[in-house]
């Protein structure tokens, strides 16, 4: 996952969203203090720790760093729960499937905060698990109540966790234990969650989940691939997994209740986008290595079966553990179940002695280690190695060997997707391309507004081009003001600096003008309406959604005198007023 994360990072430009995270992280603690009482505080957190990191080194690279580590530990706490609750190869196919998924690789380099919020879901979840065998609850609370500061949406892994402990039948103490774990990190978010609930609109552009959204998420989240027989036997895995008891018990409402929940929220009061839930990813490839694991212990019965050895020796030679140099070895594959619970891993079909660690709900034998790798010896060597020789062929190594080339076989078929994902132009804008055009289109001196002010993002993520033109409608900027974009003046002192010039520089959506929409903000509509009813589109560049383009301002036709005006044909009609045609 770094190796992937790191490949193709300096693609070359940032988008918006990405420009937002380098302008607020680059300013002083208290302006970004001052900033978050205004917007974006549900981003907080984020941005003071985006303030650390580029006071290293302010570049594109350091912007995306944090996001790229932040998803390599996620695929190596994936791997880490499917060790703890399977085996330790459905630990490793479950870590390479989430590396090697696109959605996975496209967030982690981005410069905002999803990543890191699909860490911090990822380590609560080990560390729900640990808690459920008996280790303290309050190092869960912790790292919830850090995740729920990087973005409030993390809280509804609550719900996949509450069902998690319903599913495990915890005892009334555990759930005491998980209660108040909750309540210390609920109570470090209510107050963001009152300041964010004043700033709502900032995703008053979100729409109302159709059933493409779903569609498309489900496509984006269970598979490597979402079309194909790599999807469909992705699948097909994850319905076999189902069965993987304690493993599903975790996986199943991590993958499923997050996106459900916002989905439904959201058909009243629209919230939905895919990267709010992108923690919940982490539950497919846990379900697809199990259900894979399922199938290759299925496969190695039958293969037993074909070599014609006897049903008890079969179970024996599952159960068969050899102890070499200090290191207990299972020889041959385990059983297809996966689960490391109660439908049973093979080496837990061992009777063990009394052992003094803790057991917690989802491991409620007395007898089973708690460790799906703590395995016991035979007590008969001389009847391990007669088991030992037929078996060979099936040792461990070797089925985690095909199971990793299952994994690169879809990865390499999806490599030229991989490599498009890291080039700038498959983000919404690049704003990188927008400021060269800047620097090389705009004179010193010329006026350039931008509509909506938003796009002056533009100018601060790459001030250089910008240095020598003149922002028309700029009164304060935005690290003085506490904005994201700068205090702009007001109507009707924009409409005057309007008057005064005959062309100007519009970095503008590149769906505007002319556009029926009508802006929020006064000084905004004021722009909208000036340039389009009294300027006239020269050329332009778009790139994304973000456009540069020259508008001048339209010479008003003269009326002659009536003694000049030449006869109208009823057949002639009289010419429009002139208009320059756009390049």
């Amino acid at each position: 996952m770094l190796a992937l994360g790191l490949w193709g990072l300096d693609r070359g430009g940032m988008w918006g969203d990405e420009g937002v995270t380098f302008m607020v992280g680059r300013r002083t603690v208290p302006q970004i203090w001052h900033l978050l009482h205004g917007v974006d505080a549900v981003h907080g957190l984020y941005y003071l720790l985006m303030h650390a990191v580029l006071a290293v080194h302010p570049g594109e690279v350091v912007l995306r760093l944090p996001s790229v580590c932040g998803a390599a530990a996620t695929a190596g706490l994936v791997a880490a729960i499917g060790v703890r609750l399977a085996r330790p190869p459905v630990g490793l196919w479950a870590g390479l499937l989430y590396a090697i998924t696109p959605l996975t690789g496209h967030y982690a380099q981005e410069g905002r905060s999803y990543a890191l919020v699909a860490a911090g879901v990822a380590a609560a979840t080990l560390l729900l698990v640990r808690a459920l065998e008996g280790r303290s609850w309050w190092p869960y609370g912790a790292v919830l109540a850090v995740t729920f500061l990087l973005h409030e949406f993390a809280v509804l892994v609550l719900c996949a966790h509450a069902v998690t402990l319903a599913a495990a039948r915890v005892r009334g103490a555990v759930w005491r234990g998980w209660i108040r774990a909750v309540g210390v990190a609920a109570g470090v978010l209510i107050p963001l969650v009152r300041v964010s609930e004043r700033q709502s609109a900032q995703v008053a552009w979100l729409r109302v989940p159709d059933w493409d959204t779903t569609e498309r998420l489900a496509r984006d989240f269970l598979a490597v691939a979402p079309t194909g027989t790599v999807f469909w036997t992705s699948i097909a895995l994850i319905l076999i997994g189902l069965g993987a008891g304690r493993l599903a018990s975790v996986a199943l409402p991590l993958l499923l209740l997050p996106p459900l929940l916002l989905l439904s929220v959201s058909q009243f009061r629209p919230l939905f986008h895919e990267r709010y839930v992108l923690y919940a990813l982490a539950g497919a490839p846990l379900l697809v290595a199990a259900g894979a694991d399922r199938v290759a212990g299925a496969l190695r019965r039958l293969w037993l079966e074909g070599r014609g050895v006897p049903g008890a020796r079969r179970a024996e030679a599952e159960r068969a553990v050899v102890q070499v140099g200090g290191r207990r070895e299972l020889v041959g594959a385990v059983s297809g179940t996966g689960d490391g619970g109660t439908n049973g891993v093979a080496a837990h079909a061992l009777p063990e002695p009394p052992t003094t660690h803790p057991t917690g709900p989802l491991d409620s034998s007395p007898r089973r280690p708690r460790h799906p790798g703590h395995l016991t010896p035979l007590r008969h060597p001389t009847r391990l190695h007669r088991l030992h020789r037929p078996l060979r062929p099936l040792r461990p190594h070797l089925l985690t060997l095909a199971g990793v080339l299952a994994v690169a076989i879809p990865f390499l078929h999806g490599l030229p997707g991989y490599r498009d994902d890291r080039s700038a132009d498959r983000r919404p804008e690049n704003l990188a391309a927008v400021a060269a055009l800047v620097g090389r289109e705009v004179r010193p001196g010329e006026p350039v507004l931008f509509l909506p002010s938003f796009w002056r993002v533009t100018a601060s993520a790459y001030p250089g081009p910008f240095a020598g033109v003149r922002d028309l409608a700029l009164e304060e900027p935005g690290a003085r003001s506490g904005t994201l974009s700068g205090r702009e003046v007001g109507p009707g002192e924009l409409r005057a600096r309007l008057a005064g010039v005959d062309r100007v520089w519009i970095v503008a959506q590149s769906n505007l003008l002319p556009s029926r929409w009508v802006p929020g903000d006064p000084a905004d509509r004021v722009k909208l309406d000036v340039v389009d009813g009294e300027f006239a589109r020269g050329r332009q560049y778009v790139h994304g959604r973000v456009k540069l383009a020259l508008y001048i301002r339209r010479m008003l036709p003269q009326d002659p005198s009536p003694l000049m005006r030449p006869p109208v044909s009823a057949a002639t009609p009289a010419p429009a007023p002139p208009r320059p045609a756009p390049r």
